[in-house]
């Protein structure tokens, strides 16, 4: 059986970016349980039959809607620094941009950006 190779030192970016994106992923589900919470208390208000101005005014911050905003952007940006270290990590492993591009299901024009970020 041949020997593991060892990671390049783009690997272990790649390793790096990933282990941040599950760190995000766990932040972001917490932001979100909280959210779903806070929804369902609204909706329980609403269903006694309170009127929407006095939901929403004394809604405490962050709203719903900022919480779910700043998961998509949070979630946004560490899956295109994982996107893009782990394409580097590829490519430092002689696979060529035309098979990441496949692997990514985008195209070689894309990947080429992606890289050169």
């Amino acid at each position: 059986m041949p020997p593991e190779p060892r990671p390049t030192p783009s690997s272990d970016v790649a390793e790096r970016a990933l282990a941040d994106l599950v760190t995000e992923l766990d932040r972001c589900v917490d932001e979100l349980m909280q959210a779903r919470a806070r929804a369902e208390s609204l909706l329980r208000q609403r269903r006694s039959r309170r009127p929407w101005l006095e939901i929403v005014t004394t809604e405490s911050r962050p709203l719903i809607v900022e919480r779910i905003s700043t998961v998509l952007a949070s979630l946004a940006a560490a899956g295109h620094t994982w996107r893009r270290e782990q394409a580097a990590a590829l490519q430092a492993e002689g696979i060529s941009i035309n098979r990441i591009a496949a692997l990514f299901g985008v195209t070689r024009q894309r990947i080429s950006a992606l890289l050169k970020d």
